[in-house]
Parts: C-alpha cells; structure tokens; sequence
C-alpha cells in the first residue's frame, strides 16, 4: 500500500538522525544518557500524572489485571528506567569495535568492524518502560529509535519521550534520534512496517496478534520478540527445597513477563515427595494449577490441562504440570510445548544438566537457577531491547552488540585485481 507523508517524513527524520549519531562519539553519548536520567527523575509528578490517565481509561475498558500491571509506571519504574539509562551509559560502547582483521597475501589489510544497524523501530504494547530502554539502547549503540507503542500507553510514552528529547537537546544530539509516533492506529502501525527506505530492523514487543500483523504486514526486517513459555524441569536428582524456592520464584515472582514460568514438569520418581509439597506452595501464592494424569493424581489442587494449556503463556497466576518418566521425556515436552525463550533444570547430575542443556532448543537454559534470569540488566547488558526467540541475526536478550551490525575496511596500497 503507499505509505502517508506522514509517516514517511518520520522515517525520513530518523534516518537523518541516525546518520549523525553513527559518528556521534562516546561522550557525548554517555552525556545525553545522564541527562535523561536526570530529567526523569526530576519529571516523575508529570510521568506518574500520565501514566494515570492512561491506567484510568484502560481499566474502565476492562483491561486485566497483568496488562494493567504492564501499563504501570510507580517511583520505583521511573527509577529503575533512569538507572537502566545510568547503566547504559556506563557499558562499553560497541561502536567501532574491531571484530577481527588479518592481511592478505596481496597485502590487502581486512578488518571487521561493528556498526550502528541505523534506524531501529520497535512497536510494543503497554510497557511505558520499553520507550527509555529502547531509547537508551539505541543511543548508546549509535541508532535512531522510531518507537509505536500502543494506545492504551500513548500518554505516557509521549511524556517519557518528551523528557529524553529534552536531554538529547541539552547536550547538543538530533532530537529526532528518538520519535514516538503519535497515532497509535493500525493503519499507521502497518505503514511503520513498510518504511524499508529507512527503517533498518524492526522489533515488535507484544502478544500473539501484534506478532501476526508484523508477519503478515511487515517489509522491513524483523527481529521477533516471541512469547515465553517457559518451563522448569525438576529432575530427579534435584535438590528438592532449590526447586521449590527455584519454582515459586520463577512463577510468581513477577507473573506478567515473559520469563515468568508458565509450565512445571517433575521427573515421575520424585513427583509422590515434590508435587504435594510444590502445588500446596503455588496454590498458596494463588497460582491456578493444571496437568495431565499423572499431575492430578498427586495432587487435588491440579484440573484437568488441555493441549493448548501445555503451550500457553498465561502472563497470570495459572501454570501447566505434567510428570515424566524420564529426563528424555522432559526435553520432548519442553521442545515441543516451548517457545525458544528461557527453559530450566534443577537438578545435582552434571550429566543430566549437560543433557538438558545440549538438547533443549531455547535462547537461554538455565541450570538450578530461576527462569526470571533471562533479562537484559540481569545479563549486565544495563536494558533490554526485547528477548528474540528466533535465531537471526540476534538471540535472547537483546543489548548494545544486538543493535549493531559490521563492515569490512580494506586497506590497501594501490593493489588491483588481475
């Protein structure tokens, strides 16, 4: 379809930005990042008045309970989005690295270096906090951000950004380097997705449908930010209270991200010991439990699962059990139910452990730890762009390297080819 004036002279002055911030050094980098960290703190009474309006109107549209928490910026996110900036600014910048190099016999010298992927569009839903991280990643990294959140978020994503323009002007950097797009309609979200004359990677964070309209609509290349269902193994050589901690915290923890666990699957030679003990806890948390046979029969907390349970991600206070007979079988049903986000083993057998590891399919696996792990700043990469579930060009967390790409530098000495 043909793309609006509108949205082409957005994508117009992103790109414009994103060629000055390609050559934009370190400091001053860093400095526009400390400035917007400063800024929203100091604006806080104006985000949290914004993000009022919009929780006001998304709960009298019925909005649920874990997409409202989603939606909610507290003094405690606007702290974390400054100091995620503060991180940022304080990690190596990619930006010139040199990847490798060698010498030709020719005497032509290559060099691999990394670079700004250019302009980076992200299209989310609810999370207001996505709008600085995204800001702060892109900047660092030498790229421009056109972000689209959703219309349920519009009021606080345009305060937010308004505060980090001004702490782009103040030191001195393109103001466009970062644009929210102010109509949160379809139609313009569609044309966002064709800007391939300046949009060099787009990001879609968000449920199933989002991911179906970039599927269907998108023209530009996509890093896919997939759903986690993500699973905890308990093995039959675990230790046991590490499970239960790992599985209470990895499910209710923060249930409405996508590294929350949404599956539990126990090895049948502990499940008589482990899945009492375990679904008494859940159930205590408020966690609605479902599972096959052999769940069920341990436990009367546990209804019956359908098919579509074992591969849902609920985002709430519900989790799938099923019991094995094998560590064999635990990997099929993670590779079968999971979407190659964040899957666990606990368990004491090395050998079981290098297993898991191996055969699971999955950006992350994790080993006795928590699935919740499986996030930018817990990784040390200071924020997140999104967690990429597919395998090109970017896997997992995606921080500073995952914005970037590389090019080739010849050197040489007045050689040609004969």
């Amino acid at each position: 379809m043909p793309l609006s004036g509108a949205v082409l002279e957005l994508g117009r002055r992103a790109k414009a930005a994103s060629r000055v911030l390609a050559t934009t050094g370190t400091d001053a980098k860093n400095a526009a990042l400390m400035a917007a960290a400063d800024l929203l703190v100091a604006s806080r009474a104006d985000l949290l008045a914004a993000n009022a309006e919009d929780l006001e109107v998304a709960a009298a549209d019925g909005m649920e309970a874990g997409p409202l928490d989603r939606l909610r910026l507290t003094d405690a996110r606007i702290d974390s989005m400054a100091n995620g900036l503060r991180t940022v600014a304080n990690l190596a910048d990619p930006v010139g690295e040199v990847l490798d190099g060698w010498t030709r016999p020719n005497g032509l010298q290559m060099q691999r270096v990394r670079v700004p992927l250019g302009v980076v569009a992200i299209i989310y839903e609810n999370r207001p906090n996505v709008t600085s991280d995204a800001f702060g990643l892109c900047l660092k990294s030498g790229n421009a951000a056109l972000l689209r959140g959703s219309a349920t978020a519009l009021r606080s994503n345009l305060a937010i950004a308004e505060v980090l323009r001004e702490g782009l002007e103040k030191t001195g950097l393109p103001q466009d380097a970062l644009i929210v797009v102010a109509d949160p309609s379809h139609e313009v979200a569609a044309e966002v997705m064709q800007l391939v004359d300046h949009v060099d990677a787009l990001i879609p964070r968000g449920g199933p449908a989002l991911i179906q309209s970039i599927r269907d609509n998108a023209t530009v290349p996509v890093i896919i930010d997939g759903d986690g269902n993500c699973h905890v193994y308990v093995d039959e050589h675990a230790d046991l209270d590490q499970a239960l901690a790992i599985v209470i915290n990895a499910k209710t923890q923060r249930t409405s991200v996508c590294n929350a666990a949404e599956s539990l699957v126990i090895h049948d030679a502990i499940a008589d010991q482990f899945l009492p003990i375990v679904a008494n806890a859940l159930v205590e948390k408020g966690v609605v439990l479902v599972g096959d046979v052999g769940a069920r029969r341990r436990s009367a907390h546990i209804a019956p699962a359908t098919e579509d349970d074992f591969g849902r991600e609920f985002l709430d206070l519900k989790m799938s059990v099923a019991v094995v007979a094998s560590l064999g079988d635990a990997i099929a049903h993670v590779n079968q139910y999971g979407t190659g986000h964040t899957e666990a083993i606990v368990t004491r057998d090395l050998a079981a452990a290098r297993r898991f590891t191996n055969e699971v399919d999955a950006a992350a696996v994790a080993v006795n730890a928590s699935t919740r792990f499986t996030d930018g700043e817990e990784f040390g990469f200071g924020a997140e762009i999104g967690i990429s579930t597919q395998k090109l060009h970017a896997r997992g967390p995606m921080g500073l390297r995952e914005l970037t790409t590389y090019k080739y530098l010849i050197w040489g000495e007045g050689q040609v080819r004969g």
